[in-house]
């Protein structure tokens, strides 16, 4: 047995120990669920809201990428009111279902057409409601949806009925009228949401504010680099890759602001490319990462296939410094652009009219997102 002596120089011991060993970071807190189902209406008159959502889709993304903790997004997109759907569904489809995939979202978003219309704002409510697989963990779960006529056509489920349903499982509903916020068919759309602890919006869906800088064609130039450092595996990695590069092509056709909201959605962590061998191997979550000797010869890129597994364990690593590297420079440009728009929209606060698509979703997002403990630190 020590002495008290002994005990005493050992607790000393322990407590120099304990007063020099470097503090550890504290560890960042797990990524929250969110799950965003945007309804959009593609009846005849729609052109402009959905051109606005291709648009400001990053926007979006980009402004909810800088909530603490960090949200981890999912997407579900849903169209109605289109003629070219069945009357047995309400004129109502599920066009991607939640989805980490923002290229695929933007995919959905620019192969919508607008046709004809009878607009069932309960019926899609519904459905995001109890069609889509929301998270079970506590977080975030919004549904935006977004029209322009009156939100009490659909006869068979009503909106009230709906808005009750949806709250009753923590969905809150968003409610965007395409209209003025005084005409006859606001009250019911403001109704919509405030049944189901949302918030409600009356916008001008052709008003689309967008502002071009000096930043944006550099930022078009690091996104199209960063595409050169994925890996694509497989068949299924090949087709995502087109489809990466096809949405740059997009967005580009949009605007070149588009391109530059893009890009650092590109080169931020909400940005998941399951498809690509850099992200596998490196990925967070331990549970997720593949072995690079795993992956059979023939589901690599053709400059990979005669490689040993030491010279692609060294290109993946190559790929990924280069990245990095990418991204970082790409949110330098992106931080000179942000204070390049808010001088300009300075500029402008006195001219500012009507709320937009981007706006409307964005306020709503982060209101919603702050009573679910997320914050903004500006």
């Amino acid at each position: 047995m020590l002495s008290r002596a002994a005990m005493l120089v050992s607790l000393a011991s322990g407590l120099s120990l304990a007063q020099t060993a470097p503090q550890a970071a504290p560890a960042e807190p797990a990524p929250k669920p969110v799950d965003l189902a945007i309804c959009l209406d593609t009846s005849g008159s729609m052109d402009g809201l959905i051109d606005a959502a291709r648009q400001k889709l990053w926007d979006v993304v980009n402004d909810l990428a800088t909530a603490k903790p960090r949200p981890a997004l999912r997407v579900a997109l849903l169209s109605f009111g289109n003629d070219g759907y069945t009357q047995e569904s309400g004129w109502v489809k599920v066009l991607l279902p939640f989805s980490t995939d923002l290229d695929e979202v933007s995919n959905q978003l620019f192969a919508l057409t607008t046709n004809g219309g009878t607009e069932y704002v309960g019926r899609v409510v519904s459905k995001a409601t109890t069609d889509l697989g929301w998270s079970t963990d506590a977080g975030l779960k919004l549904i935006i949806v977004a029209g322009n006529e009156s939100a009490d056509q659909d006869q068979q489920v009503s909106y009230k009925q709906a808005s009750a349903d949806a709250i009753a499982k923590g969905i809150m509903v968003n409610a965007i009228y395409c209209g003025p916020e005084g005409g006859p068919d606001a009250p019911a759309w403001r109704e919509v949401a405030s049944l189901a602890d949302g918030q409600f919006f009356a916008i001008d869906q052709n008003k689309n504010e967008v502002i071009p800088t000096p930043h944006d064609s550099k930022l078009a130039e690091l996104s199209t680099a960063l595409n050169g450092t994925y890996v694509p595996v497989g068949d299924a990695g090949v087709v995502a890759a087109e489809n990466q590069a096809r949405q740059d092509s997009n967005a580009a056709a949009a605007a070149p602001a588009a391109v530059a909201s893009r890009a650092a959605t590109k080169a931020g962590y909400l940005y998941r490319a399951t498809w690509d061998l850099v992200d596998r191997v490196y990925a967070a979550d331990e549970k997720e990462r593949v072995a690079i000797e795993s992956v059979k010869a023939e589901d690599l890129p053709e400059n990979m296939r005669s490689m040993t597994i030491e010279q692609r364990r060294e290109y993946v690593e190559q790929q990924r410094t280069r990245r990095e590297q990418l991204r970082k420079e790409i949110g330098e440009v992106s931080g000179q652009r942000a204070a390049f728009l808010e001088e300009e929209k300075r500029k402008q606060a006195t001219t500012a009219g009507a709320e937009t698509f981007e706006s409307a979703l964005r306020r709503a997002v982060r209101a919603q997102a702050a009573s679910r403990g997320f914050r903004w630190e500006k």
